[in-house]
């Protein structure tokens, strides 16, 4: 009975299936191929690559950061403690008369 055809009404759910059974199956075909699945799977690869880099380069530039402030840092700031003494010493010697020292 299901097989038989209606009388009086035009349905035709079998062709507007198989129409749509057709255009599924090319993106199904295409999704399936292995080309594209060897490209996603480059894909992500390549975002895993991408996300280690990140990590480590973050790593790399936290520690290069922390280093330059504990150790550059004082360096730089004791350095120009001396330059100001120096320059301090070199006034105070204009001042009271006495010939500048040379500079070592």
């Amino acid at each position: 009975m299901a097989s038989q055809p209606r009388r009086g009404g035009v349905s035709l759910p079998e062709r507007r299936a198989a129409k749509s059974d057709s255009n599924g199956s090319i993106i199904s075909k295409l999704s399936g191929s292995p080309i594209v699945s060897r490209g996603r799977q480059a894909a992500s690869d390549a975002v895993l690559v991408t996300r280690k880099l990140l990590k480590s380069t973050g790593k790399a530039a936290w520690i290069a950061g922390t280093t330059f402030l504990i150790l550059v840092v004082p360096l730089i700031i004791e350095m120009d403690r001396e330059q100001q003494m120096n320059e301090l010493e070199l006034q105070q010697a204009s001042l009271l008369g006495t010939p500048p020292q040379p500079q070592k």
